[in-house]
């Protein structure tokens, strides 16, 4: 097998699977309960993912979906079992971007892929998800349960998951260190605001993010949530607005 994954443990039943050779730095999660593992996102689809699954667990595999970009589904495609939010489930069957842009945004910037890694191959997951998620929907594995958290903003159906009990939150591409993006059409910025207040209100131990830097401060929430206030007061908060750059993020509107 390939290097391409890099595998943290934040603890004994809950893995970060990383593509950090990749200019996106992709994070996908694996949680295992007593009946059940869930892995959130299955990331860039470069390298196969269950093989790194598989050598972590064998327990049977739901994958939760945060939401239907590229960056997100490309390991969907080795697994039988797959959830998303009922407002994305057309995209999983007909992505919304043409292949040749998915390929192009891909390969961007020059990375160290594997060997077994081909462009001219590489094609977008495609199929009728086996499990529709809402607002509030509880996902449990076995002594362990995930609540669902509609947050849109980056896409119409983004999620994020709390672990209710150890009171980590999933958050996708609605939390993390870098570039926020909503600044194309599907894209909602006074809904990404609300989103992030939303999940202000929880009682959160860990963020663990779709991207980049691992061990974030929960502070970051406030952060963001300070600068979206900032920019809806100057009228600022819409479409075109531009890139507005912070200490630890960025808002591209």
């Amino acid at each position: 097998m390939d290097n391409w994954f890099t595998v943290e443990k934040i603890d004994d039943v809950t893995f970060a699977i990383s593509e950090c050779k990749h200019y996106e730095e992709a994070h996908s999660y694996l949680l295992l309960g007593k009946e059940k593992a869930l892995l959130i996102d299955t990331g860039l689809g470069i390298s196969n993912i269950k093989n790194v699954v598989d050598e972590l667990t064998n327990l049977p595999v739901i994958v939760a979906t945060t939401h239907v970009h590229w960056d997100h589904i490309g390991g969907h495609k080795y697994f039988d079992n797959i959830a998303v939010h009922s407002l994305e489930k057309d995209w999983l069957m007909n992505f919304p971007i043409p292949l040749e842009i998915v390929k192009k945004n891909l390969m961007k910037l020059p990375f160290d892929c594997p060997k077994s890694f081909d462009i001219n191959s590489y094609d977008i997951y495609k199929d009728t998800p086996t499990l529709i998620l809402n607002d509030d929907d509880i996902i449990d594995i076995g002594n362990r349960k995930l609540r669902v958290i509609h947050t849109p903003g980056h896409s119409p159906g983004h999620i994020c998951f709390y672990d209710i009990e150890r009171k980590y939150l999933f958050t996708g591409d609605l939390v993390y260190e870098g570039k926020l993006d909503m600044y194309y059409p599907t894209t909602n910025p006074i809904d990404f605001k609300n989103s992030i207040n939303k999940i202000r209100q929880l009682n959160i131990s860990k963020i663990l993010p779709g991207h980049h830097k691992l061990n974030i401060n929960n502070n970051l929430i406030d952060e963001i949530w300070k600068a979206f206030e900032e920019l809806e007061q100057k009228d600022e908060l819409k479409h075109g607005a531009g890139i507005h750059q912070y200490k630890k993020f960025s808002i591209h509107i």
